[in-house]
């Protein structure tokens, strides 16, 4: 066997696998942006059913409520600082 056939059957070989593998990472990837696509659908839905109960919590709040909605506030002492 002559050297340049080795190189042709190492090539050959390389080729083949590359050519095996190109199908299962196309699927692989398709799969993978579907369920990205679902599960960023599934959390769009949740978080625009959260944002409707913070916005009733918002409305319905008083000053001291609406601070802690927001995350806490500083309450002003007695000198009104």
């Amino acid at each position: 066997m002559m050297p340049f056939d080795a190189i042709k059957i190492g090539g050959g070989i390389v080729i083949g696998a590359a050519l095996a593998m190109t199908p299962a990472y196309l699927v692989g990837k398709r799969a993978a942006k579907t369920e990205i696509a679902a599960s960023l659908q599934a959390s769009r839905v949740t978080i625009l059913k959260d944002g409707q109960k913070i916005d009733a919590n918002a409305f319905q709040a008083d000053d001291a409520d609406l601070c802690l909605l927001l995350g806490g506030c500083l309450q002003p002492d007695s000198k009104g600082n």
